[in-house]
């Protein structure tokens, strides 16, 4: 059967329609607690133990500069788990699953694409929704760094003796 569009996973990021392409995404959970080592700071605000194993957890909206990396988190956060990388986004709200027509995805022009990040606009009735590259969102640095982190958690953790 022929497609009739692309999945996205619709996202409030500090008040911004964005989102991310659902083969992106893993699982969308709501915000549990978070481990907060010494080395996190800045957009990376934690990690999640999932299954034993640290995921580190990114504020969307603190990497995109679209609000301080200090903010709390709101009662409607949510956490999107990614397919390819080892890591999580925090967001405001996931708020919907659609299909967008092929024909309401338009490219964008480079000056417009929130630090490089965005891949197309989505239109979906009156409004337009920055539809997010997740391969675009960490640099080759950050990913470096954030999966040293994670190595380090995932070490803090295995070397505590296992509990029954």
């Amino acid at each position: 059967m022929a497609s009739n569009g692309s999945a996205y996973l619709i996202l409030d990021v500090a008040g911004t329609p964005c989102a991310l392409p659902r083969a992106a995404v893993a699982e969308v959970l709501p915000l549990p607690d978070l481990h907060n080592p010494p080395a996190a700071g800045g957009w990376l605000i934690g990690f999640l133990n999932l299954g034993g194993a640290p995921v580190p957890v990114i504020d969307l909206a603190a990497l995109l500069g679209l609000r301080p990396a200090v903010s709390a988190a709101g009662l409607y956060a949510h956490l999107v788990l990614t397919r390819a990388a080892p890591h999580a986004y925090l967001v405001d709200r996931a708020a919907d699953l659609v299909t967008v027509p092929e024909a309401a995805i338009r490219p964008v022009e480079a000056e417009g694409t929130l630090n490089g990040c965005v891949a197309a606009e989505l239109v979906l009735g009156d409004r337009l929704i920055h539809a997010l590259a997740p391969e675009r969102l960490l640099t080759a640095q950050e990913q470096a760094r954030v999966a040293a982190l994670s190595q380090a958690a995932a070490e803090r953790l295995a070397a505590l003796p296992q509990t029954a």
